[in-house]
Parts: C-alpha cells; structure tokens; sequence
C-alpha cells in the first residue's frame, strides 16, 4: 500500500488561526468605521482606499494569505493539485490586497477578479485533493471530497449571486457567510485527517 504524508503541526496552527484571525479581524474593524454594516457591506470595504481602517483589515487579508501557503506546504496528505489550488488562493488573497477597491461606491476589476479566484480556488480544493485508499483519511476520500466541494460552490455561487445583484440587502452577511464556510471546512478536514493518522499510527 503506498504511503501517503501526513498532516503536519504548521498546517494545523495555520488551519485554525487564518479563520479565527480573519474573523476577529473584520468585526473590530467594523466597530471603527462610522457608518459601516456589515449586513450590507463586503468585507472588501473595509479595505477600501477610503475606509479608515484599511491599513488593519489589509494586513489581517495577508496573514490570511500566509496561513494558506503554510497549510498548503505541510498538508502533506493532500494531492497535490489541491494543495496548489491552496497556495494559489494565497496568491490570490495578495492580489486583491493590493489591488483595493477604491472607494465605498466604486469598484475595482482587478480587485473583483482577484477576490473572485480566491472564493472559486477555495470552494474546488477538497474535490482537487481527494485521494483513494484505504490509508486515506476518511474526508479526503472521494465522495467525501465531492460533498465538500458541492457545499462550498453553493455557499460561493449564492454569495456572488449576491455581490452581482445591486439590490441586494445581505451581500455582507451572505460574503461573511462564504468566508466562514470557507474557513471551518478545510479546518475540520485536515484536524479530522490528523488525528485519523495518528490514530492509525498507534
């Protein structure tokens, strides 16, 4: 049988700070920019050329980006097209970074395509990481990855539906929603694949 990585502890530590800081990060953001609703506003305003917070957020975007190079380096037991869509939603985190939008009623094209790869990489990974065997941990077995997959290009699907629908009153909490899901996934699987090994190993 051949033998597969495993999930290593820097994977682990990234996995669950990128979420918890992400989140921590935009709701204080939000409590110090007058004006600002959350349930209306994407978390992109909060790093607009005009909010008064975008410095913060915009550090909070590339510590996200970090974790996701780092969970893409030691998530070993992912194949590898998955860990590359992983470290490519990194890159895409820094693109729509430094490509801001420039104001709470403008939009940037850049900053839209950059944010829309982010979302679409981080909804299509689970399905790119999938490997068969009985050594695999049980979520990164084919259906399991399939579901995934199918939940997270729902949940990215109806928040852009969202974003395109300039009526919209909930583009901000359905964006928070993405985010969250996006978040909680990847952390439950690859925890859920640790122990599993270790389990296995004893």
């Amino acid at each position: 049988m051949k033998s597969v990585g495993k999930i290593e502890a820097p994977a682990l530590i990234a996995i669950t700070l990128g979420p918890l800081v992400t989140f921590l990060g935009y709701t204080i953001a939000a409590m110090f920019f007058p004006g600002y609703d959350g349930m209306v506003h994407t978390i992109s305003d909060l790093a607009a050329n005009d909010s008064p917070v975008q410095v913060f957020v915009s550090l909070v975007f590339l510590f996200g980006a970090l974790c996701d190079v780092v969970v893409s380096h030691y998530s070993k037991t992912l194949a590898t097209p998955g860990r590359i869509a992983i470290l490519l939603a990194g890159i895409t985190t820094v693109g729509l970074t430094v490509f801001t939008t420039p104001s709470q009623t403008g939009h940037s094209i850049p900053h839209r395509i950059f944010a829309i790869a982010s979302f679409a990489l981080l909804a299509i990974w689970p399905v790119l990481s999938m490997r068969r065997g009985e050594n695999i941990p049980p979520l990164l077995r084919p259906r399991a990855a399939i579901i995934q997959t199918a939940v997270l290009l729902g949940t990215c699907i109806w928040f852009i539906s969202l974003w395109a629908d300039k009526s919209s009153g909930i583009t901000g909490l359905g964006e928070r929603i993405g985010v969250a899901v996006e978040g909680i996934v990847p952390a439950v699987v690859l925890w859920h694949s640790f122990l599993w090994q270790r389990k296995q190993n004893r």
